[in-house]
């Protein structure tokens, strides 16, 4: 049964369009991949890596949820709009926070992340009252409420211990995901209706769309920055035209079928909690290859020539090895399956990398998006063979 509150900021079924509250919604996340990947530039170590693998794992938790909340929630409504705006603010605090969260600003990171998570789901939850999804709330909030300890504890204590607390939140809530957010005396979420997944397949997809896009400005505006930083000579005019068709061939890969397909896919799932449970995993990846391939970037474009700092290949041919990965998994949450040259290209990145130690970066760089293209070829020649294979999601 459902209220008449909760009937009036529930969206409809036949809203399935992204609202532009969710495209401005978007627009902090460019500061915080901007941030995140600066930060790496300033410290290529593992430790570095570390860092940002678990800050970004914050960030892009606070997104997804915010997808979930817009497709239960009706975006149009002012109070609904109040409450995205404030994950928004949110997000831009630990946006700003992220360089010294590992220093200075942890508590002010934590804090806000904490503040976002727990209380959106506790408005959420009083919303919800009388109404059926208000039991998933609830499972939410539970696991939320968990990894909130980690969190907030961690940002009391120095570097390390700070990281595997943490660590530890972040991984707490991805395994939630992959459970059901299964909670004592409401067992697990999503086992009875797909509207417990997903309201709208074709909004979900379409705001997994919009947000890759919005990562892929990540390198775009890197690459404008450190190429008007310095002189436009030939190697660094060179370095920007690689970074760019690296980019692009990003995005080529991406919408080949799966991207299109994904709200299909959702539709058609004899399983849709396995398919949205693979969709996030498989987007966290392809988001975090893609802030690796802004650092190679900054890298190639300020030193396209000379010596290659071992430190530097991960960057600049794990992005694209990364980003592979993820899409390999998002195509199997489409199709069921895995294309065999997105295997072939992630562990040809890997294995150029000791041949490219003796090669200059812009060399590096020119290999790793050769591979990207050779991918995007065989996405095509596959399109000429097979032209409307249907999405079969696995069961």
């Amino acid at each position: 049964m459902t209220t008449g509150r909760a009937e009036q900021l529930l969206r409809k079924p036949e809203q399935g369009r992204s609202a532009f509250l969710e495209l401005f919604f978007d627009l902090v996340f460019v500061l915080a991949f901007f941030r995140l990947s600066q930060e790496l530039v300033e410290q290529l170590s593992w430790t570095g890596a570390f860092q940002t693998l678990v800050l970004l794992l914050a960030v892009l938790h606070v997104w997804a949820y915010a997808a979930r909340f817009t497709d239960l929630f009706d975006p149009r409504h002012p109070l609904i709009q109040l409450l995205v705006i404030s994950m928004m603010f949110g997000v831009l605090v630990m946006a700003a926070a992220a360089p010294e969260a590992f220093g200075r600003n942890g508590l002010v990171f934590a804090g806000a992340y904490v503040t976002v998570r727990v209380g959106v789901l506790a408005v959420g939850v009083l919303l919800l009252r009388g109404h059926e999804g208000q039991r998933n709330a609830v499972r939410l909030l539970f696991w939320v409420g968990v990894a909130a300890v980690p969190w907030v504890t961690g940002a009391f204590l120095p570097g390390g211990a700070r990281g595997a607390l943490w660590m530890t939140a972040a991984a707490v809530e991805y395994v939630g995901i992959a459970l059901g957010f299964r909670t004592p005396g409401l067992g697990r979420a999503g086992t009875r209706r797909r509207a417990d997944i997903v309201v709208v397949e074709e909004h979900v997809a379409e705001r997994y769309q919009q947000f890759f896009i919005i990562a892929l400005g990540e390198p775009i505006l890197v690459t404008g920055l450190a190429l008007g930083a310095g002189e436009f000579t030939a190697d660094r005019s060179a370095a920007t035209l690689v970074a760019f068709a690296t980019t692009a061939l990003l995005w080529r890969i991406y919408i080949h079928r799966a991207g299109a397909l994904l709200a299909d896919a959702m539709g058609a799932a004899p399983d849709p909690r396995r398919v949205a449970v693979l969709t996030i995993y498989s987007h966290v990846i392809m988001v975090a290859g893609i802030v690796v391939v802004a650092v190679g970037d900054v890298l190639v474009i300020q030193h396209p020539l000379g010596h290659t700092d071992p430190a530097w290949l991960p960057a600049i041919l794990g992005g694209p090895a990364l980003f592979l990965a993820g899409r390999a998994t998002f195509e199997y949450a489409v199709f069921g399956r895995v294309s065999l040259p997105r295997v072939i290209g992630a562990l040809a990145l890997v294995a150029l990398t000791p041949a490219m130690r003796p090669m200059p970066p812009l060399a590096v760089a020119t290999a790793a998006a050769l591979v990207l293209a050779s991918v995007a070829v065989a996405d095509a020649a596959r399109t000429r063979r097979l032209p409307s294979e249907p999405p079969s999601p696995p069961g």
